[in-house]
């Protein structure tokens, strides 16, 4: 969750929400990234999307029930989307997303098989957060 967190200070420093990701398998990480949808133009490029098509690259495989997510935030409904097809093997994540972050959508899940677990590194993730918003709302 460390090099996760790293990628959001990335993604801070971009002036691009400060979200970052790391896929790993095989107790390495495959795939860092973080939020580019300023950069790109592209509001599908999330952290989540950014290391899901890289280490699904790297691997050479859609599907990656052998990985696991670490992203500095709860994924949004469309990243959940992603990670149910991908029938990633686990998620963790920092920082709950109240408003809209995949779980306060009812009933909305990821693949059956995949673990979750959230809060991890939370205080940090959402400090960072907050800090760009506030300094977005000075500007």
């Amino acid at each position: 969750m460390r090099e996760a967190l790293k990628e959001a200070v990335k993604a801070f420093e971009e002036d691009e929400v400060p979200v970052g990701a790391v896929l790993v398998g095989d107790t390495k990480i495959l795939v860092r990234g973080h939020n580019l949808t300023e950069r790109l133009i592209d509001v599908t490029a999330h952290a989540e999307m950014q290391v899901l098509t890289g280490g699904s690259h790297a691997l050479g495989a859609k599907y990656l029930p052998d990985c696991t997510l670490y992203v500095t935030l709860e994924p949004c409904v469309m990243c959940s989307g992603a990670l149910f097809w991908s029938q990633i093997g686990r998620v963790v994540f920092g920082a709950y997303d109240q408003k809209r972050g995949y779980q306060s959508w009812r009933g909305l899940t990821l693949h059956p098989r995949t673990e979750v677990l959230g809060g991890l590194f939370a205080e940090e993730s959402t400090q960072l957060l907050q800090r760009f918003f506030q300094e977005k709302r000075k500007k």
